[in-house]
């Protein structure tokens, strides 16, 4: 399983604090059977320089390997969407053209379609992060399937599934997948304590409401092709 989104790195946000709770975090999605977690610090108005990012994806990569952990961390980011699209180049998935985009949790801007369309007039594409926690969202999921459309990719988070996000942000992520609008389950984990990089237990709610085939390709085939840089819908 591949995940992109989750908040690895010490001492940059509100994840880890110490470098010793990151390699717990990649020891917690090594044992799920993730191989692969893409490193997404917050970027907001106040942008800090990519490398730091860079930098701190290495330093763990080298914590992670010397132990043995059979994991890979790669830069990203999960940027606000109301950043400059002409600043977003250095934050990238994997340094291709997809990029985590996230909106404020308490409603849908009135220039959503504007900003997406500017995202990727800047040559990006966007990944519209956890739209089943955003309120506007939860009382009215169809909000969601009007943006979604072109291309925008959609990616829910595993404890949304679960419920530890509460019983609304479940329904609102069951209801997105059986619409088929979900091109990606992540952890978006903060921590090795409270919101775990684990996807499997999500991943098997998933499996329940669209099937395994359908469910796997949320974990597998499409978030590899991200990482890639190839368009999801070749994987279909």
């Amino acid at each position: 399983m591949i995940d992109i989104h989750c908040h690895i790195l010490p001492g940059i946000d509100d994840g880890p604090a110490h470098l010793d709770e990151s390699v717990e975090m990649a020891g917690i999605a090594s044992c799920d059977g993730i191989t692969t977690i893409v490193a997404t610090p917050h970027v907001k108005d106040d942008l800090y320089p990519a490398r730091v990012i860079r930098e701190g994806v290495d330093r763990l990569n080298e914590r992670i390997a010397a132990l043995g952990i059979p994991l890979v961390v790669v830069t990203g980011a999960d940027v606000n969407a109301l950043v400059d699209p002409s600043l977003l180049g250095d934050y990238t998935i994997n340094g291709t053209g997809y990029i985590l985009l996230e909106f404020p949790h308490t409603h849908i801007p009135q220039n959503a379609r504007d900003i997406l369309f500017r995202v990727m007039a800047a040559g990006l594409r966007p990944i519209i992060t956890h739209p089943e926690r955003n309120l506007a969202v939860i009382r009215n999921p169809d909000l969601l399937l009007e943006l979604s459309r072109g291309d925008s990719l959609i990616q829910i988070t595993a404890a949304s599934l679960t419920g530890d996000m509460g019983p609304d942000v479940r329904e609102c992520a069951s209801y997105l997948l059986r619409k088929d609008v979900v091109s990606v389950i992540a952890t978006d984990a903060h921590s090795s304590v409270r919101r775990r990089p684990v996807l499997s237990e999500g991943l098997r709610v998933a499996e329940g409401i669209i099937g395994r085939e359908r469910a796997s390709r949320l974990v597998g085939a499409n978030p590899e092709a991200v990482l890639q840089g190839r368009p999801v819908d070749e994987t279909e």
